[in-house]
């Protein structure tokens, strides 16, 4: 198995290109948290002609909410949340310069043209590793919509942070191609 690929964010072109899937990456500096409510906020704000809370050029969002933090801990366990109901939202946040995003299943084929359209990658985060992931969490920070509670906008800062590349800016999607690698002929 080949070592994990190191990267930090903000990610450029360059970066986003040469990830395909498959690739176990350990993602460094920030990445910032939202789930649904979040995102729905985001689209709402850009929709009145308001500026974002969060400066999303090059960045990741994680679709997580996390579990609150233990004594001198800076989060609690952050496990991804299912990815499909962040899709009528990813598109336009791709176009604003969002390039990539953590989750878990499969992406509509709307989010996977506009990962290929716009350079960015949507990666898995592995569930059921959610106090594992925590420990890659250096600091955490609400900046935005914080009376969503867990599902606030928090800027984290991450080191090596696990993921892999489930959709890559190619056009490839792990899990199809994983699929027909072991199906019977």
């Amino acid at each position: 198995m080949a070592e994990p690929k190191k990267i930090v964010t903000p990610l450029s072109d360059e970066t986003v290109e040469g990830l395909h899937i498959g690739d176990s990456v350990l993602i460094s500096g920030i990445l910032y948290t939202g789930r649904d409510s979040a995102h729905k906020r985001l689209i709402e704000t850009l929709e009145s002609g308001k500026d974002l809370p969060i400066n999303i050029q090059g960045q990741i969002i994680y679709y997580a909410g996390p579990a609150p933090a233990k004594p001198g801990k800076p989060i609690g366990s952050i496990g991804p949340t299912t990815s499909y109901r962040m899709d009528p939202f990813a598109p336009k946040l791709m176009a604003l310069g969002l390039k990539g995003m953590i989750g878990k299943g499969n992406r509509s084929r709307e989010v996977i043209a506009s990962l290929q359209q716009y350079k960015a990658v949507y990666f898995g985060a592995i569930g059921g590793a959610a106090a594992l992931m925590a420990k890659s969490v250096v600091r955490a920070e609400i900046v935005a919509y914080e009376d969503l509670g867990p599902e606030a906008i928090r800027r984290l800062e991450v080191n090596d942070f696990p993921a892999v590349v489930v959709n890559d800016c190619h056009g490839r999607d792990l899990y199809v191609e994983g699929i027909k690698r072991y199906q019977l002929d």
